[in-house]
């Protein structure tokens, strides 16, 4: 039995080490901190032959190897860039509270409160307990009335298995970039385009293949060029209209004349980007590409209530289309956030109520933005060297500020892109804009005028007093 005893001594002494690697491996620096076996082990005793003989055992000190840690990080995520849109604002942000008076005119967020039947929808469903999960997809109520609107107000018929709700259109639009498109298939993005469309086609392992477009032409993509680029490559076309951030309103006989090169191509879906829809300025009117001629059955409309609703922080959005394909987005949300906000979902059946097009709250501000538009449109008009396309909907001004590239600043150096011309803006003028580089066309900014008139009468000024001082090298 002697053996015995040396056996069961090997086997605690043993186990005593793998407590110790184990906790090594899960955390070195606590498991080196709290781990010192100060305490031995008590003294087990074996019977052997009647004869009682302690259990000896043995101070061990681990030792614990320092080892480098992996940093790497996914090629996908290497390939994408960071939002400029965010880190802009991001960067103005610190700077205000810094105590350094910069006027923002980066993000896209209307200034305006969620209407007042919204806000109190949301309200009441957390009094009354409605703080649950909800259906991945999306409360019934909710789906169904998105069916509603879509039918009266564009025109498109869906049930509401053919709705995925989901936090916020961005999430939408990512979803269904990844559910349709495959390694080496190509996303077509007219340029200037939303910084993230590029971005999500790598996230999915596709490559964007952004075609331009031109201020002469209101930023419109030419069809004839559409046409030459396509190839059995080709997976999915992103349209936006309203376009951010041209404020482009694409017109029905242009998308009319896409939808029959899309026709020529079976494997080409459409991904339409409607968030914008509301905010739109006589005598320009919206059409939603599924409603055109052969097109619902290879179209993903996205959609949501940040924009013409102000509900920004809300983060509701939505994706119809076939059942198929809706089916696959759910299937990824279902493994990514699951199902959106359930008050959030309450606040959105209260904004689809307000009446067609958003009913009188989102008239009046859509009547603001306008004025704020004209304002601003008649402003930098009137500058020397600045070409404009006069947004039809949206709430941005893509200005191409392309004749002051090359000229000199005192204190801050050379301009010589939209990059370092917004930096001379935030510095010298301290109004943040967004570089045009960062949505596929450098010769323009883009100004945000979701803000209040005297903001952007403020934030005019010092633009303009800033580009004054600079001297332009191209003669105008």
């Amino acid at each position: 039995m002697a053996n015995s005893s040396l056996r069961g001594s090997t086997i605690i002494s043993s186990r005593h080490q793998l407590v110790g690697v184990r906790s090594a491996s899960s955390d070195s620096d606590s498991f080196s901190k709290s781990l010192s076996f100060s305490s031995p082990l008590p003294n087990f005793s074996l019977k052997s032959s009647g004869n009682t003989r302690p259990l000896q055992t043995k101070r061990i000190t681990p030792v614990v190897r320092a080892m480098e840690v992996d940093i790497s990080l996914s090629p996908r995520v290497n390939s994408v860039k960071p939002s400029k849109t965010v880190a802009i604002t991001d960067q103005a942000t610190a700077l205000v509270q810094a105590g350094v008076p910069v006027i923002r005119l980066a993000a896209g967020e209307p200034d305006f409160d969620t209407p007042t039947v919204i806000a109190e929808a949301g309200m009441n469903a957390i009094r009354e307990g409605y703080t649950r999960y909800t259906p991945n997809a999306g409360t019934l109520e909710l789906r169904s009335a998105i069916c509603k609107k879509l039918k009266e107000e564009n025109g498109i018929s869906y049930t509401p298995d053919q709705i995925l709700v989901s936090n916020g259109a961005k999430q939408s639009i990512l979803q269904a970039v990844l559910a349709v498109c495959s390694p080496g298939d190509e996303v077509i993005i007219p340029a200037p385009f939303w910084v993230s469309y590029p971005e999500m086609a790598r996230l999915a392992d596709a490559t964007p293949v952004i075609l331009p477009t031109s201020i002469s032409e209101d930023f419109l993509l030419d069809p004839k060029l559409l046409e030459s680029k396509l190839s059995e490559k080709s997976r999915l076309l992103i349209i936006c209209s309203p376009s951010n951030p041209t404020g482009s309103v694409y017109p029905r006989k242009l998308l009319e004349q896409i939808a029959q090169v899309v026709a020529r191509h079976p494997r080409l879906l459409v991904l339409s980007d409607e968030i914008y829809e509301h905010i739109i300025y006589a005598p320009a009117t919206h059409t939603s590409f599924a409603s055109l001629p052969g097109m619902w059955e290879r179209t993903l409309t996205v959609n949501g209530f940040s924009k013409a609703f102000a509900m920004t922080g809300w983060r509701l959005g939505y994706l119809a289309g076939p059942k198929h394909f809706v089916a696959a987005c759910g299937k990824i949300q279902s493994q990514a956030t699951s199902g959106a906000s359930s008050i959030s979902q309450k606040a959105g059946v209260a904004a689809l109520g307000m009446g067609y097009a958003g009913g009188e709250a989102v008239a009046t501000m859509v009547k603001a933005f306008k004025k704020r538009r004209d304002y601003l449109v008649q402003t930098f008009g009137a500058l020397e060297g600045v070409k404009i396309s006069v947004p039809q909907g949206a709430f941005y001004l893509f200005l191409d500020f392309s004749s002051y590239y090359g000229t000199e600043a005192e204190g801050f150096g050379m301009i010589k892109d939209s990059e370092s011309l917004c930096r001379y803006l935030l510095d010298k003028g301290q109004a943040a804009v967004v570089p045009g580089d960062a949505f596929g066309d450098d010769t323009c900014i883009r100004i945000s005028y979701a803000a209040s008139l005297s903001t952007l009468q403020a934030a005019a000024d010092k633009i303009k007093d800033a580009l004054i001082s600079l001297r332009r090298a191209v003669p105008v």
